[in-house]
Parts: C-alpha cells; sequence; structure tokens
C-alpha cells in the first residue's frame, strides 16, 4: 500500500551546511549559524547529497500550506548566514531632540515628544543595534529577530492622543537590506 506524500527539495550553496536534529534545523555559514525549530508541524526532513527534501505524509489542506513556510523559513536562514539581515532606522523629530541609549538587549528612547520617563523597546539575542546620527541599524542572522526588533522599536515611539499632522516626530524604517 503506497502512502501519498508531497515533498519540496531546495538547493543547498556550497558555503552553507544544513545539520538536522530531530525537527530542529541548524544551518552553519560563513556568518554564524541560525536554528529554528518545526516541532509543532507534521513535516520531515532529510538531506540527499547538496539538496534539503522537506516531506510531508498528511496530505491535508491546512498541512500542504506549511511546505510551503517551512521552505521560506530555510531560505530565510541560508540568506542569514550568508548575507545576514540589515535594517535602517530614522529618527524624525521636530519638537524635542531625542536621545537613544543601547543597555544590553533593551533600547532607551529618552526625551520624545518631550516625555521625562524613557520609551523601553526590548531586543532580541544575536540582533545588534548601531546608532549613527539620526540614524539606527539593526542587523542580525534571523531575519525574524532583526525585523521584530526594529518593528520594536518603531512601535515604541507611537504617538497617541497628539494630531499627527502636526507630530510627525518618531523613529520610521526606511530600509532593508
Amino acid at each position: 500500500m503506497n502512502i501519498p506524500y508531497i515533498s519540496r527539495s531546495l538547493e543547498i550553496p556550497d558555503n552553507v551546511q544544513i545539520e538536522i536534529k530531530g525537527q530542529t534545523l541548524v544551518v552553519k555559514g560563513p556568518l554564524g549559524q541560525v536554528s529554528h525549530s518545526f516541532e509543532t508541524t507534521p513535516l520531515s526532513f532529510s538531506l540527499e547529497g547538496k539538496k534539503l527534501v522537506i516531506a510531508l505524509s498528511n496530505i491535508k489542506k491546512k498541512e500542504v500550506s506549511l511546505l510551503g513556510t517551512a521552505e521560506a523559513h530555510v531560505r530565510n536562514m541560508i540568506v542569514g548566514v550568508t548575507k545576514g539581515y540589515k535594517y535602517r532606522l530614522k529618527m524624525i523629530y521636530a519638537h524635542f531632540p531625542v536621545n537613544i541609549k543601547v543597555e544590553g538587549n533593551i533600547v532607551k528612547i529618552e526625551n520624545f515628544i518631550g516625555e521625562r520617563a524613557p520609551r523601553v523597546a526590548k531586543i532580541f539575542d544575536g540582533v545588534s543595534i548601531s546608532v549613527e546620527d539620526k540614524d539606527i541599524v539593526v542587523s542580525g542572522l534571523d531575519k525574524e529577530k532583526v525585523s521584530q526588533s526594529a518593528a520594536n522599536i518603531q512601535r515604541a515611539t507611537k504617538i497617541r492622543d497628539y494630531d499627527p499632522r502636526v507630530f510627525s516626530d518618531g523613529i520610521y524604517v526606511y530600509a532593508r537590506e
């Protein structure tokens, strides 16, 4: 009796190595390594030469969509360990000069619209932040962590109870590399 299954294969570049540890994939490259757990999915992973095969034996509509999602995650991991991810944010202020301090895994935004208490944004492990004049550069190997850290900084400066036509102050993402 044949059990139907669907699979997708993904080419692995020469300078990238992939290890399969159960349902966790570890991708190593020239810049470092990134791991991602697929424990909650019914997918199975195998290596065939320089190809990663993602297979699914339970063919249901909801589970089939996981194939493309898992493939996209692995592609993002490969790009992360070969090129890395970088988000650029711009500080915009018209009324009060904003000060930014990076302390461990927290970014403190001081004097935002004249507030006395600093606003705080959480930064994930493996993500580095640098402040260059009015630019903030968020970089790292894991796309999810880098983009969520940039979003946390942007969300920390969301203005409430002020007219947005007058107060356009904030920190905004303007470039992704």
